[in-house]
């Protein structure tokens, strides 16, 4: 968890500007047992972001106005937000794509439509990795620097 994070269960924020999409993951992430908040658009989703300080961001790329990666960007610029867990999901997946979401801070970039199982097991994988590190190394490896 996000360190200072809020006390029950894990938060989860989607941004999607598709209704249908953020819909569908808020249900799948409820049932893995998040509390989950959703957004369709980047100003929306900050707003959210400060008053519920996520965990775990699933985040959109192609979205009117504020595209994901600068949602990105001013996600990890706000105080106690700077380890949140931020997982691209898009239909963009080139090599450019993949390199703009890890220039924005993100953790992850999984390509649309991203297989529930395995988004599961990549979010299980992250809080393992939280819970069980000696406090201050609560970092997935390859995360330090965003070079790895």
């Amino acid at each position: 968890m996000t360190e200072g994070a809020h006390a029950g269960p894990p938060c989860l924020l989607v941004v999607d500007d598709c209704p249908d999409t953020t819909a569908s993951l808020a249900l799948l992430a409820q049932g893995w047992g998040y509390c989950v908040r959703s957004a369709n658009d980047g100003t929306t989703a900050l707003r959210l972001a400060a008053q519920c300080r996520p965990d775990v961001v699933l985040l959109d790329i192609a979205m009117p106005g504020m595209d994901g990666w600068e949602v990105a960007r001013r996600l990890r610029a706000l105080p106690g937000l700077e380890d949140v867990f931020l997982v691209i999901l898009s239909g963009f997946g080139g090599e450019d794509d993949q390199l703009r979401s890890l220039q924005a801070g993100c953790d992850l970039h999984l390509l649309k439509p991203v297989d529930p199982e395995r988004l599961r097991r990549l979010l299980a994988a992250r809080e393992e990795v939280v819970v069980h590190v000696p406090q201050g190394t609560d970092r997935p490896a390859g995360r330090s620097g965003r070079g790895g």
